[in-house]
């Protein structure tokens, strides 16, 4: 039986065109027909990993991360909004809306794989963001994305008191910078090559594609 074709995606629960690049890509993968022959695993990377607990205005946080005006901001949104309309997601943005720190969301992304459930807690988590306003640091609503998917949510938040668990996280986050990862989505092909940012659909069809007939 040939090996399916390994995607990685690296993202974050909180990064907008994480989530705007994965639909592209599965509506990629779904036209192509395809679904069958691939792999997906998520890996973990932090937008902000110094984000106190309490978060920081979403407003706030964009102006200073990326000196981006109000009317820019606005904009940015507005796109994103229709572009994620376009594809089936929805996009809430809020005049209260806050970043969140993502770090023990990744810890429970790796337990998630280990029952074969990581998209499906990934996407559960990044719409309790985008779509339901929901803080995704705070332990109730972690707890419900993993009840959410069929997952033992006691045996599930017990990892976030792991210290290997946490380690491990650190350690891919690691891993992947150290191969050159510095913006997300970063979607690599069976560890040979790799695209950022959200493709169009069309670009992901050629790339899979061409991996698929090799």
């Amino acid at each position: 039986m040939k090996e399916k074709l390994k995607i990685d995606i690296v993202s974050d629960v909180v990064c907008p065109w994480c989530i705007i690049g994965y639909k592209r890509l599965e509506k990629a993968i779904s036209e192509l027909g395809i679904k069958d022959q691939v792999e997906i695993e998520w890996q973990p990377f932090e937008l902000n990993p110094d984000m106190p607990p309490e978060g920081q205005n979403i407003t706030e946080h964009i102006t200073e991360k990326y000196g981006s005006t109000l009317e820019q901001q606005k904009e940015s949104r507005e796109n994103m909004t229709n572009i994620g309309e376009e594809l089936g997601f929805k996009f809430d943005y809020f005049d209260e809306m806050r970043m969140s720190n993502t770090f023990e969301a990744h810890v429970l992304l790796e337990y998630a794989k280990e029952f074969g459930k990581q998209t499906e807690l990934k996407m559960r988590l990044i719409t309790a963001f985008f779509s339901e306003r929901k803080d995704v640091s705070d332990k109730d609503v972690l707890k419900q994305a993993l009840l959410d998917v069929g997952l033992n949510a006691d045996e599930a938040l017990a990892r976030l008191d792991s210290e290997e668990a946490r380690y491990h996280v650190r350690n891919k986050q690691g891993e992947w910078k150290n191969m050159g990862v510095n913006s997300v989505p970063t979607i690599v092909f069976n560890m040979k090559s790799a695209v950022t940012g959200a493709q169009p659909v069309s670009t992901f069809k050629q790339i899979l594609g061409e991996l698929i007939a090799e």
